[in-house]
């Protein structure tokens, strides 16, 4: 098991922050009764140290973000990371390193996780047993904390590994351009009236009913935000859907729809029935995406086909270079914004793609 400090004040260890070249970064967070994740754990590890940061301890924390910011981050699959630590702290790393982006820029598996990958790479097994644990609990077990600490160890060796490899094959700009992707803080920021696009089932509406479902999606998001609850302790999407199909016209309408509680009803229901009834005055010509044509279909069969071979010529799997979905967006939603357009994606197949359109 990896030595490690716990800090209970975080910051006490500023000073060792800010002057390495990378510093390996996991946290641990619940979320399972929250609209935000809780902070649990911040783990850090500096080459000579491993600490696990404790954020719950009532120690103020205004010192310590700032000093870690200016690291460049080493993570594994760090997005949720960056997220927790972007809605708790409202800062972002400037550079960031995602060991599971440059694997897959080497041919391994998309998605690898991080003790496959370790073992891969060092031979060592990491045996992941607290992946359920509550990392709420104080005070934290020390077998918790060996697991945690555990999750850094090899972080910078892992960077430095693949970063050699990477180099060797003219990658390494490639996955720090995409590690950096990550920190675009538009992944992380919650907008209410985008909710409706997380509503599954929405995307099928359309004209007045969309716009119902449009607002009472805004209407739950913000609900689930004043109360920081998950969105589907507010109302459930399909209890929402239903309301958006029927579009009731009294409190007794809306007790008949499945899934709409009485206590929502009692609490929520004027505000309900509000939404349903001044959608009339939104945009209602939203349509649901159009099925794709057969020449789009085949435009897209035919990319995808370039996409595999230069894919197997690389060494790596298609969808590292680009997915069906990446292309999709492309091909039928007209998305000039996607990563296959843009980097060292782009002379792959982002001009061959252009072409076709």
């Amino acid at each position: 098991m990896p030595e490690f400090t716990l800090v209970e004040q975080p910051a006490s260890i500023t000073a060792d922050l800010g002057k390495h070249d990378y510093v390996g970064v996991d946290t641990e967070f619940m979320r399972e009764r929250t609209f935000f994740a809780e902070l649990c754990l911040v783990q850090i590890a500096t080459g000579e140290t491993i600490y696990c940061v404790d954020p719950l301890n009532d120690h103020s924390m205004d010192e310590f973000w700032p000093a870690l910011m200016r690291d460049t981050w080493v993570v594994h699959s760090g997005r949720q990371d960056i997220e927790v630590v972007y809605q708790t702290s409202g800062a972002i790393p400037d550079r960031l390193f995602d060991t599971q982006i440059a694997a897959g820029l080497l041919g391994h598996a998309p998605q690898m996780g991080y003790a496959t990958l370790i073992n891969v790479l060092f031979d060592v097994e990491i045996e992941k047993t607290h992946t359920r644990a509550n990392w709420s609990k104080r005070p934290l077990p020390d077998a918790f904390l060996e697991y945690a600490a555990e999750d850094v160890e090899y972080l910078l060796p892992a960077y430095e590994a693949l970063a050699e490899q990477l180099d060797k094959k003219g990658r390494l700009g490639w996955a720090e351009e995409d590690s950096l992707l990550l920190l675009n803080p538009a992944l992380y920021d919650i907008d209410p009236t985008l909710a409706v696009d997380r509503m599954k089932g929405a995307r099928n509406l359309r004209g007045k009913r969309r716009a119902v479902a449009a607002r009472l999606a805004a209407w739950r998001e913000t609900q689930a935000l004043r109360a920081n609850r998950p969105r589907q302790w507010i109302a459930k999407d399909s209890a929402l859907l239903e309301v958006a199909a029927s579009m009731p016209d009294s409190l007794e309408a809306l007790g008949k729809i499945d899934g709409m509680p009485a206590g929502l009803i009692r609490r929520s229901g004027e505000r309900i029935l509000a939404a349903v009834s001044s959608s009339g005055r939104d945009d209602n010509n939203y349509h649901p995406p159009a099925a794709p044509d057969e020449e789009q279909k085949a435009m897209l069969k035919s990319i995808q086909k370039q996409v595999a071979e230069c894919a197997a010529d690389l060494g790596l799997a298609a969808e590292t270079v680009a997915s069906k979905r990446d292309l999709s967006a492309v091909i039928m939603g007209g998305d000039r914004t996607s990563k296959v357009l843009s980097g060292w994606r782009r002379s792959l197949v982002g001009d061959q793609l252009l072409k076709k359109l």
